[in-house]
């Protein structure tokens, strides 16, 4: 199946109809064009898009097959890594040698993909290209420009791809932040001329299509946690994920005005730190202690950020929470805070967590019983949604990355601005664009690898 120079379509092959390991193609003219790559950490019992229920036992990191492009890496134009959280970057180094084409990607998602690959040991065999936001560069037949939009990691970017046939406008993760503390912002004015310009079909997250209003800004979180971190009168904890930039930083902040001294534990956070300050996206002016001198100070004066708010094994709030970290032991009267959400799966892990240091008789914290903001979600609520679309105007909307009731919820919202179509799918499924709109289910087989022992191995 190659497209021809009358087609245009849009193929995924992971992340529609699910959250996690994206992998989207888009045809035209002979050639393919990849945007992003990710893996995905299935939970024992859940249920994926494909139908499969995931057991104890398989592999722990999964990706999507590339048996289709990998048939036509010879037609693989490029990849595009729209930002550097795991489920669109974290396949990378583990599927490049089927691929072996040039990746493209912006400074902070640059240098945690150098990191990986350099884990790999394929650091100096790919083809690696950073293009500054804004800039428009030919990949194939495609004329792709990097379009600066918010989300909770640094410099993340949604694309328009013009083609002789049409433009398509892909989001990527994103939310409207009108201050997210780290990195670009957006301006309205930059999707109103998309817009003027003519939009064919719009590609867009779905994750919080469910969810009212307006998403909280990275902005608005300083007063909610410093009003938990100023209050407690023993040690506090910060659990949050290890990519948010912007909470690490707002968190500096707070330790700094509240006469704390903040370390970071967790192998995740050290490199998204260091990533940040590689890629010069973190302030020469706000930073960390050796966590080795934590464990000195009096409680008051402890602010430790630690990895596990999903409930992770053998994470830093875990080994905390079990009495086996060997910095410090956490005693009644310490607080920890969550200060992220629940994956869905993680509940019961999470909870574990939570029954743990309650028995020490540490004081939690969660966005579900702090009375102030303390967490802020990377994706857009419907109000934003239907900001976008009314700004963009495209003549297709095309829902991905959600599950069957995000991406249907995300189709009627999208009907209600007035888009004219709404063409909703699940990996395999082939979205013809040009010549005429249309929709081949199932037109190519999709499925998973997952990584063990050193190798991939298919997923049944």
């Amino acid at each position: 199946m190659t497209p021809s120079s009358s087609d245009l379509v849009f193929l995924p092959l992971g992340g529609t109809g699910e959250i996690g390991m994206n992998m989207n193609l888009y045809g035209h003219d002979g050639k393919w064009l990849m945007v992003d790559c990710g893996v995905t950490f299935p939970k024992p019992g859940r249920v994926s898009a494909d139908g499969t229920r995931h057991h104890s036992g398989e592999p722990d990191t999964q990706m999507p097959d590339p048996e289709f492009i990998e048939a036509r890496k010879d037609d693989l134009a490029g990849l595009i890594i729209t930002h550097a959280h795991e489920d669109h970057v974290g396949a990378v180094p583990y599927l490049w040698h089927r691929l072996r084409c040039p990746i493209y990607c912006t400074r902070f998602t640059a240098e945690v993909l150098k990191k990986k690959l350099a884990e790999h040991g394929i650091l100096h065999q790919v083809k690696l290209i950073i293009p500054e936001t804004g800039e428009r560069l030919h990949i194939g037949p495609f004329d792709v420009q990097w379009l600066p939009l918010t989300h909770s990691i640094p410099d993340p970017n949604c694309l328009m791809i013009r083609t002789p046939l049409g433009n398509i406008f892909h989001t990527g993760d994103w939310k409207l932040d009108p201050d997210p503390v780290v990195g670009h912002g957006y301006k309205e004015e930059t999707f109103r001329k998309l817009a003027d310009e003519g939009v064919l079909a719009m590609v867009c997250d779905s994750t919080n299509a469910t969810t009212k209003g307006h998403s909280v800004s990275e902005g608005d979180l300083y007063d909610g946690l410093r009003h938990y971190i100023e209050s407690a009168k023993g040690r506090v904890v910060v659990t949050c994920f290890g990519s948010n930039i912007a909470r690490l930083l707002t968190l500096s902040h707070i330790a700094e005005d509240t006469g704390r001294y903040m370390g970071l534990y967790g192998r995740s956070l050290i490199n998204m730190h260091q990533c940040a300050k590689r890629a010069g996206v973190w302030p020469y002016s706000a930073g960390a202690v050796d966590t080795g001198h934590l464990g000195y100070l009096p409680r008051s004066e402890v602010l430790a950020v630690a990895t596990g708010s999903q409930g992770e094994p053998r994470t830093a709030l875990r080994r905390l929470a079990t009495g086996t970290h060997p910095d410090f032991e956490l005693e009644a009267g310490d607080r920890v805070i969550f200060s992220a959400r629940a994956i869905p799966g993680n509940e019961e892990a999470i909870q574990g967590v939570i029954d743990q240091l309650t028995a020490l008789g540490v004081e939690v914290i969660t966005v579900d019983n702090a009375e102030h903001d303390i967490h802020a979600s990377g994706h857009p609520a419907q109000d934003e949604l239907k900001m976008l679309y009314n700004w963009v105007q495209p003549e297709i909307a095309i829902p991905v990355h959600g599950e069957s009731e995000h991406m249907k919820a995300h189709a009627g919202l999208a009907k209600g601005c007035g888009i004219p179509r709404t063409m909703t799918g699940r990996n395999g499924d082939l979205f013809m664009l040009r010549p005429v709109p249309g929709m081949q289910r199932q037109k190519v087989r999709t499925g998973r690898l997952g990584y063990e022992k050193g190798g991939l191995v298919k997923v049944e």
